[in-house]
């Protein structure tokens, strides 16, 4: 283990570490299945919450860089480094996880074992899958993916460390520690590669991936924050002083408001400045200043909040005023503009009017303000995505209507957009027709040419569905006497060709019980009624 005092946050995940150690040694039951889930999700959660405290400090750190970028710029830019490499070894620890999730659980595409969770997996406990996944053929896990993820973690530690300044690498929390030594139940000491994914069940070994993401987000935490910290505030040097306006975002909804942070670059931060601000105006003269509204801060950042109650593109304008550092009164004007907007969504179908239970339906949904990601729920079946599309399938029988809720996330927060509300129709029956007709006169060259019954489904319906006439019965009536067949199959037998061959001018004949079957199981449709001419 790493040789520092460690924080709450690396305590409690150590924590979960050794009880999913624990539980390892353990007979898998269906409650530590469950445990394992418990843990892998509090992991998750865990995550999810670092990477907004990462996009905090991130944040943070874009704003000095934006005031002094000479300064703040070499540091900056390693910090970006630090993103990129943390960000490509958590791509490369998804994908081990997505592809482990899909090789065990015997699914076709990386798509569905990215859709699944985990309580979803119906081979949660199967550990032969994924130990020749991570481990091989080979006694150590030399020739397994655990051994590539080994030399991936130990080669971004390295790269980490060589971002941070030789004098603080000594205290830098990197973890990520697979030197061990580890042992096994019987004492027997074990690379880091064995301990972890030797017979190791697939809720185990997806939850320890989870655990390795938390700890590359803490190492580049702390890196993060140790190259901001190095950039002291004692050290900045300014050539000028400017007013800045960072807006959250200049694309507002109604009901929310927009927001900014007001920044000047003084030669003493830790005092107050003195800001106004004037809605609507392009900039703030002696004429409307007394219509200004004073803004508090402190330590040289106000933050300004305006209400969304109209839409429309809205302007401020505004003056910072700070005391230098030979006592002067300095003024800084500032201004800026929004956009304030409804929430808007588009849902629709894009074959169809209604969604219909049995098939894939295709369903457009768009969202203004070009958001970060689309996440759509339905109240009925599910709802997947399909290109820069949706599909919206296994949709259940019986039930009227289905609703389509959709959030967006703006600047990594989630922004509910409405819902739509959609009639739920089963598939329409298709038509059957012999010689292409259904009903009326036809000749009798036209059906022993064309001697089956095809089932098509209505020209209007604008999917592609196939069924096939499994059964029907011949109706005619034979010296006075109606007479019915039955008939296995689509096509007419020798009996019916006679009758039709033998048939006078004006004879009705029917086609009736005809049973198809298509996708969505068998089913029985209308009759055919013709006379021959």
């Amino acid at each position: 283990m790493a040789g520092y005092k460690e924080t709450p946050r690396q305590k409690l995940i150590g924590m979960l570490y050794l009880v999913l150690t624990a539980l390892l040694a353990l007979n898998v039951s269906k409650q530590i299945l469950d445990a394992f889930i418990v843990v892998n999700e509090t992991m998750e959660t865990t995550n999810a919450n670092f990477s907004q405290k990462l996009d905090a400090s991130y944040s943070k750190f874009k704003q000095q860089y934006q005031i002094a970028p000479e300064k703040v710029g070499p540091n900056w830019e390693k910090a970006q480094e630090a993103h990129k490499l943390s960000d490509d070894l958590i791509a490369y620890v998804d994908s081990l996880k997505f592809e482990v999730i899909r090789k065990t659980e015997r699914l076709q595409t990386i798509q569905e074992a990215w859709n699944m969770k985990l309580a979803e997996t119906s081979r949660k406990d199967n550990f032969d899958v994924p130990t020749e996944f991570f481990i091989g053929q080979s006694h150590d896990g030399s020739t397994g993916r655990a051994a590539e993820l080994r030399k991936r973690i130990e080669k971004y530690r390295e790269d980490m460390l060589n971002l941070v300044d030789q004098k603080y690498r000594g205290i830098i929390k990197i973890g990520l520690s697979t030197d061990g030594p580890y042992y096994d139940a019987n004492g027997v000491e074990q690379n880091w590669q064995m301990h972890n994914f030797y017979h190791t069940i697939l809720a185990a070994a997806v939850t320890i991936l989870n655990e390795i993401k938390a700890q590359i987000l803490n190492a580049e935490f702390d890196v993060i924050n140790n190259l901001y910290a190095s950039v002291t505030a004692e050290d900045w040097k300014f050539d000028e002083i400017k007013a800045k306006v960072i807006p959250k975002s200049n694309y507002v909804f109604i009901g929310e408001e927009y927001q900014a942070e007001i920044l000047v670059a003084a030669y003493d931060t830790k005092q107050n400045p003195n800001v106004r601000y004037l809605f609507g105006a392009d900039t703030l003269t002696p004429a409307n200043y007394h219509l200004a509204s004073p803004l508090e801060g402190t330590g040289g950042l106000v933050t300004l909040k305006l209400p969304a109650t109209s839409e429309g593109l809205k302007r401020f304008a505004g003056i910072i005023k700070i005391i230098s550092p030979l006592g002067d009164t300095m003024s800084f004007h500032f201004k800026d503009e929004y956009i304030v907007a409804k929430p808007a969504l588009t849902i629709s179908p894009t074959k169809m009017n209604v969604f219909y239970i049995g098939v894939e339906n295709p369903v457009s949904i768009s969202v203004p303000g070009s958001p970060e990601r689309i996440i759509p729920s339905i109240t009925e079946g599910r709802i997947k995505a399909d290109g820069d599309n949706w599909i919206v399938y296994d949709l259940p029988k019986g039930t009227r209507e289905a609703i389509i809720s959709v959030n967006a996330i703006f600047s990594g927060k989630t922004k509910s957009m409405g819902s739509s509300t959609f009639r739920l129709k089963i598939v329409p029956d298709p038509i059957a027709t012999i010689g292409g007709k259904d009903e009326g006169m036809v000749s009798k060259s036209i059906l022993l040419a064309g001697p089956y019954l095809v089932a098509e489904m209505p020209a209007w319906f604008d999917f592609d569905l196939r069924y096939t006439v499994i059964s029907y019965t011949f109706v005619t009536d034979i010296a006075g006497y109606i007479t019915e067949i039955p008939v296995q199959g689509n096509r007419l037998t020798p009996e019916i060709t006679r009758i039709i061959q033998d048939a006078k001018k004006n004879k009705r004949i029917w086609f009736e019980d005809i049973a198809v079957r298509g996708p969505d199981g068998d089913r029985n449709i209308s009759s055919i009624s013709l006379k021959i001419n």
